[in-house]
């Protein structure tokens, strides 16, 4: 069994939610395997299926003056910042089991926070609102899905040297007063986004019992191209 596993770079958050819809598609038809996109965004706040009043306290106007879009979104879970130096993946793959799904997640990223000598845990057992991966009592990953038809689209981020700032003001992940961190804080090292990000993608890998195959994005838009249209 194939991941394909996909490069697109800083992609803007609308472009690379339509794109998901359009991989989904082509999973739940069969026409293509297992996938995960990798990339950044320019920051953006998403609110999850589950956001309150309240989690963007300033108003849209003073974000929106930052330079940070706000989206409302179909995953999982609460408010989070997206913004460059931030590891996205999104896996868009077939599961049985949502949470086993969730801790396989959190453990990729464990996995690969070790390699950079921070030690990090998941905390889904700990209810859903602490799913992610933490450093001590400080947020380093976060993690929301969204499942239709068996496959998932959304999936996790990893602070890697991004501004942490926009986390401030906000209440992330609906938890007010808790530290967000990255791998710069925990280390002081710069440019590790590329190392992280073929970390997570062959432990993701690994954890699908799957072979990671590159793919272009060009050749996954040929992919795409090629299948038909839903009818109706």
């Amino acid at each position: 069994m194939d991941l394909w596993t996909v490069h697109l770079g800083r992609v803007p958050y609308a472009e690379a939610l339509a794109l998901q819809h359009r991989v989904r598609a082509a999973r739940q038809a069969g026409a293509i395997p297992d996938t995960v996109l990798l990339l950044e965004h320019p920051p953006v706040y998403t609110r999850g299926r589950r956001s309150v009043a309240g989690e963007l306290p300033f108003g849209e106007e003073y974000y929106t003056q930052q330079g940070i879009e706000i989206v409302d979104v179909d995953r999982g879970g609460k408010v989070t910042y997206h913004g460059p130096g931030q590891l996205v993946a999104y896996p868009i793959v077939g599961v049985t089991d949502v949470m086993a799904f969730v801790s396989q997640l959190e453990q990729v990223m464990v996995d690969a926070l070790s390699e950079e000598g921070i030690a990090a845990r998941g905390r889904a057992a700990d209810g859903r609102d602490f799913t992610g991966v933490w450093v001590g009592e400080r947020k380093i990953g976060s993690i929301g899905l969204h499942i239709s038809h068996g496959v998932t689209t959304h999936g996790l981020s990893l602070n890697v040297d991004g501004d942490l700032a926009p986390f401030e003001w906000i209440v992330p992940c609906g938890l007010g007063g808790v530290a967000m961190t990255s791998v710069y804080n925990e280390t002081g090292k710069s440019d590790r986004l590329a190392c992280l990000r073929k970390r997570v993608a062959h432990g993701l890998a690994q954890a699908l019992n799957a072979r990671q195959r590159l793919v272009a994005p060009q050749a996954l838009e040929r992919a795409l191209d090629a299948v038909p249209s839903p009818v109706g």
